[in-house]
């Protein structure tokens, strides 16, 4: 009787791990460790308010999308002073557990590629970013800043003017003001608004840098 031949296919343990880490879903890394936050579907809308205050109302609707991740950082503009926060999921309406932090704490709580001389609000997710999932979020903010929207001495006019790096944007006017200029191409349509009707300006930048977007307006008489 012929014996039976029997052949062992050996593995290696190096090969396991590595078909292992191939089937999971690996969290973007920095160099110095934590998470490099990544987002998707970004649009912010400004909303002027009166010109004397240097303020303007920012609703952010913003996707996260690190797999994994338990937190968000928005980061709060240098030379910006914000009040009024608020986050809330968008798809229940639910308002979200949130602080505001320091780059050290932000990049301590896992943040890897936190500017150190930034300030971050700090979002709570409802559950860990899903690693083919996403979650949706919704920040609400009020920024003082005086550079970004003040009123010109010699015309009159109020000027809008910042460096604006999301893809999808819109600034609205206070009630009761007229489009003077807009340095970059925009729709303009009429809002109905608590005071009256506004004015509000969109865009999409199709470029890879931020736009240099300048408004300005003046009241109607």
């Amino acid at each position: 009787m012929t014996p039976i031949r029997r052949t062992v296919l050996q593995v290696s343990t190096a090969a396991l791990v590595g078909l292992g880490a191939a089937g999971a879903s690996a969290q973007p890394a920095t160099e110095t460790g934590g998470l490099r936050q990544t987002q998707s579907d970004d649009y912010t809308r400004y909303e002027l308010l009166d010109p004397s205050s240097a303020s303007f109302r920012i609703v952010y609707e913003v996707t996260a999308t690190t797999p994994g991740a338990r937190y968000f950082w928005n980061p709060i503009r240098k030379g910006s002073v914000a009040s009024n926060e608020s986050v809330s999921d968008p798809t229940n309406g639910k308002p979200l557990e949130f602080i505001e932090v320091s780059g050290a704490e932000a990049k301590a709580n896992g943040l890897g590629n936190a500017d150190l001389d930034t300030r971050y609000i700090q979002i709570e997710l409802p559950r860990p970013v899903p690693g083919e999932g996403e979650i949706r979020l919704l920040i609400d903010k009020t920024y003082k800043d005086e550079k970004s929207y003040f009123t010109e001495e010699k015309t009159g006019f109020i000027v809008f003017s910042r460096s604006l790096g999301i893809k999808r944007n819109s600034v609205v006017l206070p009630s009761g003001y007229e489009l003077v200029s807009c340095n970059y191409p925009s729709q303009v349509v009429s809002e109905p608004g608590t005071g009256g009707a506004r004015l509000r300006m969109s865009f999409m930048n199709i470029g890879p840098d931020a736009v240099s977007y300048v408004v300005r307006a003046r009241r109607l008489k």
